[in-house]
């Protein structure tokens, strides 16, 4: 019986090891980035996205011609999924980021009414480096 306790607080603690190296290795992208997607019209726009991370949960800003609008997301290891409401005359518009990335800079797909776009992510001068 008190062979099987061991085991038990042994493997307990090797499984909370694990969920703590596995949470670490979370990407760092609190800061400033400069975001480019293609418009309505086709023509690249830069937004300035600026994220706050508490653990794997994001929040923010994106910042761009059409005004401010609130993000909020998630990271897990180095893919990223955040998504932006936009109130717009025709209703609320939501815009949904998926991605990855690779120090300072991101990529990935943006879905918003049925189609989809690639974008890119920037880390801005001065923001310092997630990793």
């Amino acid at each position: 019986m008190k062979r099987n306790s061991v085991l038990m607080a042994a493997l307990c603690f090797v499984v909370l090891s694990l969920a703590h190296v596995a949470s670490a290795q979370d990407a760092k992208i609190a800061g400033s980035w400069d975001l480019s997607a293609p418009g309505r019209d086709g023509n690249v726009m830069t937004q300035k996205l600026t994220l706050q991370q508490d653990g794997t949960n994001l929040t923010g800003t994106l910042k761009g011609q059409r005004g401010d609008a609130p993000v909020t997301g998630t990271i897990s290891g180095n893919n990223v999924t955040f998504s932006v409401t936009r109130t717009t005359p025709n209703g609320d518009m939501k815009l949904e980021y998926t991605g990855t990335v690779s120090g300072d800079d991101m990529k990935g797909t943006l879905a918003v009414m049925g189609n989809s776009v690639n974008w890119t992510a920037k880390r801005s001068a001065g923001s310092g480096s997630g990793n």
